[in-house]
């Protein structure tokens, strides 16, 4: 009697992505495309305020977005990596990330220049996976001390976005000097340049403030969560 002949198994089911990584993470490259491809990459050359929203759709949007899909997976480098990944020093990394490129020089480099502008993009959307990445990750699921550390790293963020959000909405005067060197044309009002750095800060004080905000209050959950099913 002639064998069987034998049938290609099909992959495990076990190997394929989860809904709960794909999903997220294709839509944070959704908004990723819109952001760096869409009407306010176009506006952000010439107003500040569409330039910030493009900025905190990268971190408050994108990168929580990553983030979320990536956290418990096999993609997941906090378990491995937990002292590259800490939520304290990818706290301190956004806030030099950030700081650092709207420091006048910096940001009027990063707003004139197409190389600058890719470098300002690219280590804000670094920076902010980090940081989300670092407190959402796997690492930072486990032990009630690693849900603290990821908590403080969000607070952390939260604090240093809205205070310069705040520096920067209630400033009176341009804190940029490009913006009055010929970026918004030949015909400038001091007056608008300065409505519109104004309403820049706002955003960042908003969404910056409230995304980081809102993630540590869910880490903060999380914690207390895990703290009353460790006691029953």
């Amino acid at each position: 009697m002639a064998a069987p002949v034998s049938r290609p198994t099909r992959p495990a089911a076990s190997g394929r992505l989860p809904v709960a990584f794909w999903l997220p993470v294709a839509a944070g490259l959704v908004v990723l495309a819109a952001l760096w491809a869409g009407p306010l990459a176009r506006a952000s050359a010439t107003s500040f305020a569409a330039h910030m929203a493009v900025h905190m759709g990268l971190v408050t949007i994108v990168a929580p977005l990553v983030a979320i899909g990536i956290a418990g997976s096999r993609y997941d480098p906090t378990p491995r990596h937990p002292l590259l990944f800490g939520p304290l020093p990818a706290s301190l990394v956004e806030l030099l990330v950030v700081w650092g490129w709207h420091a006048p020089l910096l940001h009027g480099w990063a707003r004139t220049s197409g190389t600058g502008y890719i470098l300002e993009q690219g280590s804000f959307l670094a920076a902010g996976l980090l940081v989300w990445i670092a407190c959402l990750g796997g690492g930072a699921r486990g032990p009630r001390g690693q849900s603290l550390l990821g908590t403080l790293g969000l607070l952390l963020t939260s604090i240093h976005m809205t205070l310069l959000g705040a520096l920067i909405a209630f400033a009176g005067r341009p804190l940029y000097t490009h913006a009055l060197s010929g970026l918004h044309g030949t015909d400038i009002d001091p007056l608008a340049v300065i409505a519109d750095q104004q309403f820049g800060g706002i955003i960042m004080l908003l969404m910056g403030g409230a995304a980081y905000l809102a993630g540590g209050v869910v880490l903060m959950a999380r914690m207390f969560r895990q703290t009353g099913e460790t006691a029953s």
